[in-house]
């Protein structure tokens, strides 16, 4: 990693994956050396967010199951603007071309998320020329999490390139590019002048992690146009109706959610039904931030599967109004 620091720093500024300080927190971070990246093909998602507020929805299914593909997407694709495919350290998949035919084939609409982790540069080169041709609404670029400790022990971990660089040669490829940031992450005060860097290397779109506070977005907004970043954001909203996809946010590093509201929902005589309107009432506040274009509904909405985790997050979609 060269353009760091990850979305992972903890509170305490200890690395993720390891006990020492993250190694980014001493003196300026690193600029992207290059020319401003000349602006990629327009998305369907970019296109539509300039009419009115996008809903993209998390793509939550079961690992190497086709079947399971073709019934989230027909639960999330008519209510979502687009879907974001994920890629996990302790999940594996299948390759994302492949997964981005099958969401294409079920009528999807896709951003892909692609990580550095388990590719060297060849390979991600190939994987943005596959995705390029598919035609996927955009790509996600990401370092990606590290594994930790005893995750797929004997597996090696590459890193031949970081987020940064991978949105410069997905962009290089004429893919729309979003990229990521963790507002309340430390180095909180210098993450907002790195958006307007990972922008000048290709990124047509920034889209938040969880953040505690509607206000904290805006502050973080507003700290990024006075550093230079002119592109949308999209913000990340909270999905959880039980106490597993509650814990699951909560633990993962660089996430910030709002605590008491998360007790709130799970202490409801009907958590499902609470957990639904707190993350409709959390994407409204978070539209009505000047700058943010759309909320991405993130999460395993259930523990009980990911067909039920598709409904609820439908549900939140439907009634922000997403793909009007």
């Amino acid at each position: 990693m060269v353009f760091g620091p990850c979305g992972g720093v903890r509170g305490n500024e200890r690395c993720e994956v390891a006990e020492h300080r993250c190694v980014f927190l001493d003196g300026p971070l690193p600029a992207w050396p290059d020319p401003p990246a000349a602006p990629a093909a327009v998305s369907g998602l970019l296109t539509a967010a300039a009419r009115g507020p996008v809903v993209l929805s998390d793509l939550t299914t079961a690992p190497f199951d086709t079947d399971s593909v073709r019934r989230v997407v027909e639960v999330l694709a008519p209510v979502s603007d687009a879907l974001l495919a994920g890629e996990y350290a302790n999940r594996p998949d299948f390759p994302p071309t492949m997964l981005a035919a099958r969401v294409l084939d079920a009528g999807g609409r896709l951003w892909t998320t692609l990580t550095c982790r388990d590719r060297n540069r060849v390979v991600l080169e190939q994987e943005l020329a596959g995705l390029a041709a598919l035609g996927v609404d955009g790509v996600l670029t990401v370092t990606g999490d590290a594994r930790g400790p005893g995750v797929r022990a004997g597996a090696t971990q590459v890193f031949d390139l970081d987020g940064p660089r991978l949105a410069a040669l997905a962009s290089d490829v004429g893919l729309p590019v979003a990229v990521a940031e963790s507002p309340e992450a430390p180095p909180a005060g210098a993450r907002p002048a790195r958006v307007a860097q990972k922008q000048r290397a290709g990124a047509q779109l920034c889209v938040l992690n969880h953040v505690s506070t509607p206000a904290r977005v805006a502050e973080f907004v507003t700290a990024a146009r006075a550093a230079g970043a002119t592109l949308p954001f999209v913000a990340g909203v909270a999905v959880y109706t039980d106490e597993p996809s509650a814990r699951v946010l909560q633990r993962f590093p660089g996430l910030h959610l709002d605590d008491a509201r998360v007790e709130q929902v799970l202490a409801a005589p009907d958590p499902r039904a609470a957990g639904i309107e707190a993350a409709v009432e959390e994407a409204r506040a978070l539209l009505a931030v000047d700058g943010v274009v759309g909320v991405n509904l993130s999460g395993m909405g259930s523990a009980r599967g990911e067909d039920d985790g598709a409904r609820v997050k439908a549900a939140v979609a439907a009634a922000v109004g997403g793909a009007r």
